[in-house]
């Protein structure tokens, strides 16, 4: 595999940690637009647990999501009293407050950067990758996941059916925060060095189109936006300057074709085998 091949799939694995990051807060109905912020912490707090304690990054980056879920876990509470787009200024506010605060920690380095001792392979991130992937297909087999589904379709009916709602709300928030600092660990450890400018208000809205592109409704959305997001850009690069013009047409009109995103659950049901009869009965094709 050539050094080329190699980089753009290790983008493409961490991209995909990062949209399942995202992917799980908007199955519960939240827009989170701090994703990146939690990627920020993981990455940091993995690359000094690695750089100062001599701890494998094998380990480190799993503690680094750790401390991003907490960080998660103590916010989420006030920050998830909140609807809407408010949830997204919130959300946003609350990235910017992570990069602002790294911006002025010297023991990381600060606003230059912080070197990361500890190097990763893509087969490892790669295999980190498909245990997220795996995690969340799981996750939403389980009566988490059907809960989580009924808390976005409808709170009002989710709380009337006995459903705590804003104990789900807050446990997506936390796990998808969990997976982001995931793949910050994964970014930190893979090109030695993390810097606070790369996790910035750009960086949450490019998760958050991997989701919206994909579709919301399927766990194969988030994985299917972030191929794309990833892969075409680079299918585009023999028209040079204009192949980003290429790639934002194209995502407009996918968009206007496919409002939904690429992946519905209706799509899936089908391509699992079942269908609709007249009387509106589920069974098997």
């Amino acid at each position: 595999m050539s050094g080329y091949v190699e980089g753009i799939l290790v983008l493409l694995a961490i991209n995909i940690v990062f949209a399942y990051g995202a992917f799980l807060p908007i199955a519960a109905g939240q827009l989170n637009l701090g994703v990146a912020g939690f990627a920020a912490i993981g990455g940091y707090a993995s690359a000094y647990l690695s750089n100062k304690l001599a701890i494998s990054a094998l380990l480190a980056i799993p503690l680094g999501a750790l401390a991003a879920g907490l960080v998660a876990l103590a916010v989420a509470v006030p920050v998830l009293r909140t609807r809407g787009i408010y949830l997204a200024l919130a959300t946003f506010a609350l990235g910017e407050i992570v990069r602002a605060s790294i911006l002025n920690l010297e023991v990381v380095g600060g606003a230059a950067g912080y070197p990361v001792s500890a190097f990763i392979r893509f087969p490892i991130i790669a295999s980190f990758a498909l245990g997220v992937t795996a995690f969340v297909w799981l996750l939403f087999a389980t009566r988490f996941g059907i809960a989580i589904t009924a808390v976005h379709d409808d709170e009002r009916v989710a709380d009337l059916m006995g459903l705590n709602v804003r104990a789900f709300q807050v446990a997506a928030f936390v796990l998808g925060s969990i997976l982001a600092g995931i793949g910050g660990g994964l970014y930190a450890h893979h090109f030695s060095y993390v810097e606070a400018q790369y996790f910035g208000i750009s960086l949450s809205i490019s998760i958050v189109l991997f989701v919206l592109f994909g579709g919301t409704q399927s766990v194969l959305g988030p994985l299917l936006g972030a191929a794309v997001f990833t892969l075409l850009p680079e299918l585009l690069r023999g028209s040079a300057q204009w192949r980003y013009v290429l790639f934002a047409a194209v995502l407009i009109v996918v968009m206007v074709v496919r409002p939904q995103g690429l992946v519905t659950g209706a799509q899936i049901r089908r391509l699992l085998g079942f269908t609709r009869d007249p009387d509106r009965k589920v069974q098997a094709a």
